[in-house]
């Protein structure tokens, strides 16, 4: 798609979103990520440090995690994957599920169910909601771990030894072969076959999305085809089709009408679109950000740097930044993508996101559940 058919996509939504920007933004103050979390476990009345207990504190997983430790000194991505399951303080491992519960609480129990669902509440949330949270962080940590896979032939001795990162990777695989398996047997257990579709369906949509990822780019690959409709399609498959689809299948096992399922669906896409494009642009906006430090060349802010620029003289920039013809100077690229309009645009298209997400919520009942997945899409938006 061409900077101006993009324009024509974005540019009348955009300009409606901004002419309500007033409304939409003004009437809560962005929190903060850690206490918009802390808030919403709240309402959930469910820690979602705790999502995955169970399973994690199993038998076979405590085995798994024995044999991570012997990684300890070694720069296997495992290792870090391992540290943000205790700690992670953008708590962005336990996001996906905390949205589906909040989903669920902020719909309530369908008043057109016939028979009615059966079950008891807890905090307005179904059982059966809750577990298909459960299994939503499952299958998401699941590709974190798979994501740890690293590639034998790009190592250097400062990694560790060749043995180790061969474990590594080992361990890589069948940790999260049976974080998939749980998540499989769970999502049996719900005897629910549409929503089983739709995560079955989600973790196809993911696995095209970390091919992609892994398909990476360089200077041969700079075509035509790198526009935001394939960052868009591409986010939506490793990010958003996940929550989207959870979120969507917690409305089908509360009975909800087509219409709430699609608007659940709706605002699982939005944010995680949105909650990308904040972190694409953090290494542009955030002062903490070493210069010299590498960034994605797959980012948001670089594509629509691209196009607003032609591909032509992106190219050329490419080549001028390059230190021996190798790997870019990211500082002074960083300076040359700033001085651009890649930046701003990406701006204005997480805003645009944040509103869709909003729009979404309007089909619900005003609600503190509902307030905190507004103030979700609030803490994504805010730079």
């Amino acid at each position: 798609m061409s900077l101006t058919l993009r324009s024509m996509k974005y540019g009348p939504v955009l300009a409606g979103a901004f002419k309500h920007s007033h409304i939409l933004y003004s009437t809560t103050s962005p929190s903060s990520w850690t206490k918009v979390v802390s808030e919403a476990e709240k309402i959930v009345g469910y820690p979602t440090s705790f999502m995955s207990l169970r399973c994690l504190l199993s038998d076979e997983l405590s085995n798994i995690a024995l044999h991570v430790r012997k990684l300890f000194g070694t720069k296997h991505p495992l290792i870090s994957t391992a540290r943000g399951f205790v700690y992670d303080h953008r708590n962005n491992l336990q996001l996906r599920g905390l949205v589906v519960l909040l989903m669920s609480k902020a719909a309530g129990p369908s008043k057109t169910a016939d028979p009615p669902l059966e079950g008891d509440l807890v905090s307005g949330i179904y059982p059966s909601q809750r577990n298909l949270a459960e299994i939503t962080e499952l299958i998401h940590t699941a590709f974190l771990v798979h994501r740890g896979i690293v590639n034998m032939m790009e190592l250097t001795s400062s990694h560790g030894s060749l043995k180790d990162m061969q474990f590594g990777n080992k361990m890589a695989v069948l940790s999260g072969d049976f974080l998939l398996a749980n998540a499989s047997t769970g999502l049996a257990q719900l005897q629910n076959t549409m929503v089983v579709e739709l995560v079955s369906s989600a973790i196809g949509d993911l696995v095209q999305g970390v091919y992609y990822e892994n398909s990476g780019i360089d200077e041969e690959k700079l075509t035509d085809d790198i526009l935001m409709t394939n960052w868009e399609k591409r986010v939506f498959l490793s990010h958003g089709a996940l929550l989207a689809k959870c979120c969507q299948g917690a409305m089908q096992l509360a009975k909800h009408d087509t219409e709430v399922q699609e608007m659940a669906f709706r605002y699982g896409k939005h944010m995680s679109l949105a909650h990308k494009l904040n972190s694409d642009l953090q290494p542009f906006v955030e002062e903490t950000f070493c210069d010299a430090m590498p960034f994605s060349l797959n980012s948001a802010p670089v594509i629509l740097h691209q196009e607003t620029s032609g591909r032509d003289t992106w190219i050329n920039q490419l080549k001028q930044t390059k230190v021996n013809g190798k790997q870019p100077d990211y500082a002074k690229l960083r300076q040359i993508i700033k001085a651009g309009k890649g930046v701003s645009s990406s701006f204005e298209l997480c805003h645009y996101h944040g509103n869709q997400a909003l729009e979404a919520l309007r089909c619900f009942p005003t609600s503190e559940a509902r307030s905190t997945l507004e103030n979700i899409i609030y803490a994504v938006t805010k730079f």
